[in-house]
């Protein structure tokens, strides 16, 4: 079986970086989640995927979108099409394509990801997993100064 190998990174702080390497088979769902994990958050937000990669607005421009509401509610989808029935191998065909995951419409983070590579399943090897982890990640609810 083929994996997939993902360079992760936040658009707040480029230097915060992750590589994760997952299975061939798995739905953008997982992956979200495995990202969400990487970055030692809680996965208890919505989400979604965008061929737009960009810090501000505009996201409805994405020629391609995949969010967790076209699950939740279908006649909320607004052209996104589903995290749990897309496969990642459907998004990434090639090295170098790159989509925007939002998490938190709230608070908005923002990540890069990237694929970078293929490999082949290693028997004994535990997947998803971590392959590099560049920088401290940011607490995901930092006590607001009032």
């Amino acid at each position: 079986m083929k994996t997939y190998i993902f360079k992760i990174n936040l658009l707040r702080n480029k230097k915060i970086i992750r590589e994760i390497e997952v299975l061939e088979n798995i739905n953008l769902y997982k992956l979200a989640e495995t990202i969400i994990g990487a970055y030692n958050f809680d996965f208890d937000h919505a989400f979604g995927f965008f061929s737009k990669v960009t810090e501000g607005w505009g996201l409805a421009d994405s020629k391609e979108k995949y969010e967790l509401f076209a699950d939740l509610d279908p006649k909320e989808a607004n052209g996104a099409k589903s995290v749990k029935k897309t496969n990642i191998s459907a998004v990434w065909k090639k090295p170098s394509d790159k989509m925007m995951m939002l998490f938190d419409y709230g608070d908005e983070w923002r990540f890069a990801v990237e694929l970078v590579g293929f490999s082949k399943r290693e028997p004994k090897a535990k997947y998803p997993r971590i392959l590099i982890e560049v920088g401290k990640a940011p607490e995901q609810y930092p006590e607001i100064d009032e």
